[in-house]
């Protein structure tokens, strides 16, 4: 798009609808609660606002990117359509069987996760492809019209196809797609060879069966918002997120919306890519907090981690295997329910537990007075005086302190003896331990020390908590950019349109076949670069080419990245030379005498980046001018304090705000910790760090 392009990025949360504009060099933004009747509501509404403060209407818009939760909160909350799955016979209870792992080994009692799909939803057809792609029982067409007149009895709206190892051989999916769309013409399908062709069918089959669960939703929703915005005057093409921090059309994403899991924090991932950018740094640890949950990621060398499989809906205390897993490329970071509007309970060890249950925007947390009488983190920040109850969400929705205090005493206060700013104190610690954790861990997992990190925080809620976390993990330096309370949505207007396709085809070194390696990545890059031509018909298309690798008989691989030149002129050579290199900085040692074999082929097409110019970072000036003062309770000290209250929008490059200090603006509040100092950049950044760091 041209740089006076008129641009709107749109992101749907569980609490609040984030709508950011770009007009012409200047930035407008809104948040409004979230509408869960009809979502494209809250759109609607926080189009007209940020339209009305521009100057403009809605027809003046260029683009508009949209990222959202609908799809993931239909996965976790089993409310997608009425599914059913079709595979190979013998295969029906894979993804009930799901694998051999134990997520809590020692829990005798452990009770795995039930199945999308009930038993007498999955069905099967007599049929078998071998493991290199041959048929071996070839499919009996009478045998699908059977199944298909079955299924029409059954009523279903919606038909998962996952057959065995059909992302060597689709031909049997595709009958079976044929047969469903002469007989169901209403019914929409998935089939395993295009949602995740690739092998591990628990993972394949469980991706196509969310896709197929949530697809009827997510096409009428898509469909629905693109009416009501034509109707508005909006008629300018409508794009998604995807959860690989890309962009796809709208009909791709209503075909697959399985991709659009974790397109919201997918966007906070590359908002912060983009900060660390500016800033020139290589190791940032994103922290985004919202109103139902905080997303934590790693950012090397100003791009964030990314992943083939990832888990949503995990339901044993947040541990790794305990949810379904995605099988899609997907920006890697670790989420758990910890947001404004989290709530809080006593358990029966009378410890105070958060999480993961929220209070979303109906009824939200007590303060807001729309019928919530437990406490949320919300609650806990206003009595602990974070927030400003005539200033929250730019006085569009006025707080009740007393509401608040009065929920965190009955629920947290009483049966723990205590006054509501403890317990309020003591719900906020468990909160940000909780993150902290999160963050140590995912830390951990990929091999990583925060010690040396700096944290860029975004989202309505992280502001407010990121100061402490810093202090939890010892993190010296932490951003909260302009705009940092919509920080997913100025995401979506920074990410390119960008597609990756997958396929699963084994092959050793010793049986390396350079002319088949070729026209197979060739296709993939074919079948890639297809999909963002929907998007940007004219732009610069960049391939990135990548091989998954492991030693035979080992259970998993690692990424290995070729350059466009290895992908296209392969050798045996250059790959093991490569694996190594990536395996020794992965474990520190090779295996001599294995044979090396690669299991998954990828490429990835994007428009290229947007170049960014480096910030000059500014020394410290004068001290910011106090517009009022607030008791503020400092957690580190365990005890109130005056803080000085400066807006945000009043300081000038340069100005300096001692610690303990609130920084407000519309759509959230920068804590500034009795340990810390701030510094406004020549961004709009505002740089915290601790008072005695170097």
């Amino acid at each position: 798009m041209k740089r006076d392009s008129i641009r709107m990025g749109v992101d749907i949360g569980g609490t609040f609808t984030d709508v950011v504009l770009e007009c012409h060099g200047q930035r407008v933004s809104t948040k409004v609660l979230t509408t869960y009747a009809a979502p494209e509501d809250a759109i609607l509404e926080g189009m007209r606002q940020v339209c009305d403060r521009a100057g403009i209407v809605p027809a003046d818009i260029h683009q508009i990117i949209h990222g959202t939760t609908l799809a993931t909160n239909a996965l976790i909350e089993r409310r997608g359509a009425k599914t059913a799955l079709i595979t190979t016979k013998g295969f029906r209870d894979v993804i009930e069987m799901r694998t051999e792992s134990r997520f809590e080994q020692y829990d005798l009692n452990l009770e795995l996760p039930e199945p999308l799909l009930p038993r007498q939803m999955r069905l099967t057809l007599r049929e078998r492809v071998d493991a290199g792609g041959n048929v071996l029982i070839p499919l009996d067409r009478a045998e699908v019209e059977a199944l298909a007149d079955r299924i029409a009895a059954m009523g279903v709206e919606s038909v998962a196809v996952g057959l065995l190892h059909s992302y060597l051989n689709d031909t049997h999916e595709r009958m079976i797609r044929d047969v469903l769309a002469e007989r169901l013409a209403d019914v929409t399908v998935s089939l395993s060879c295009e949602v995740s062709p690739q092998m591990r069918e628990y993972e394949r089959f469980n991706t196509t069966v969310a896709n197929a669960y949530i697809k009827p939703l997510m096409k009428s929703y898509l469909g629905r918002l693109r009416g009501r915005l034509a109707e508005q005057g909006a008629e300018c093409p409508v794009f998604l997120m995807h959860s690989g921090g890309g962009i796809i059309s709208l009909e791709s994403a209503a075909e697959f919306p399985v991709r659009l899991v974790e397109s919201g924090p997918a966007g906070g991932a590359v908002f912060a890519a983009d900060i660390a950018a500016r800033h020139g740094l290589d190791r940032v640890l994103s922290f985004d907090m919202g109103g139902t949950t905080a997303k934590i990621c790693l950012i090397r060398d100003r791009t964030p981690k990314t992943a083939r499989v990832f888990e949503v809906a995990r339901t044993y205390r947040f541990k790794k295997g305990s949810g379904m897993p995605i099988s899609i490329p997907v920006i890697d970071m670790v989420e758990i329910g910890a947001g404004g509007g989290s709530l809080a309970h006593v358990d029966a060890m009378r410890q105070i537990r958060v999480g993961p249950e929220s209070a979303g925007s109906e009824p939200g947390p007590a303060c807001y007075g729309r019928g919530g009488d437990r406490p949320a983190v919300t609650d806990a920040d206003l009595t602990l005086g974070r927030l400003d109850p005539e200033g929250f969400a730019g006085g569009s929705i006025r707080l009740s302190p007393e509401a608040s205090i009065g929920a965190l005493t009955r629920v947290l206060g009483e049966p723990l003896d205590m006054d509501a700013t403890e317990a309020a104190f003591g719900l906020a610690e468990v909160v940000d331990e909780n993150m902290a954790n999160a963050a140590r861990v995912h830390a951990v997992e990929n091999g990583e020390d925060l010690a040396g990190y700096t944290m860029i925080a975004f989202g309505g809620a992280a502001p407010l908590h990121a100061g402490r976390l810093c202090e939890k993990l010892g993190i010296d330096r932490l951003l909260v950019p302009p705009g940092a309370g919509v920080g997913s949505a100025i995401g979506f207007l920074r990410a390119p349109f960008s597609f990756e396709a997958t396929r699963s085809v084994y092959m050793r070194l010793s049986d390396f076949d350079p002319d088949a390696i070729k026209a197979l990545l060739s296709d993939l890059r074919d079948e890639a670069t297809g999909f963002v031509r929907t998007c940007d018909a004219d732009s610069e298309i960049l391939s990135e080419f990548k091989v998954y690798m492991r030693y035979t008989g080992q259970g998993w691989e690692i990424p290995v990245t070729l350059t466009e030149a290895q992908a296209m002129a392969p050798d045996a050579a250059s790959f093991l030379a490569l694996f190594e290199a990536d395996y020794a900085r992965l474990f520190s040692r090779t295996v001599a005498g294995l044979d090396v074999e690669i299991t998954v082929w990828s490429v990835n097409a994007t428009t290229p980046p947007e170049t960014v110019a480096r910030i000059e970072p500014v020394g410290a000036g004068e001290p910011a001018r106090s517009t009022a003062q607030r008791s503020l309770f400092d957690p580190a000290l365990a005890r109130r304090v005056d803080a000085t209250v400066i807006a945000r929008a009043g300081l000038t490059d340069g100005d300096t705000v001692e610690g303990p200090a609130a920084i407000t603006e519309d759509e959230t509040t920068i804590i500034v910790p009795s340990s810390r100092c701030a510094l406004r950049q020549s961004d709009g950044c505002i740089d915290i760090t601790r008072k005695d760091a170097p």
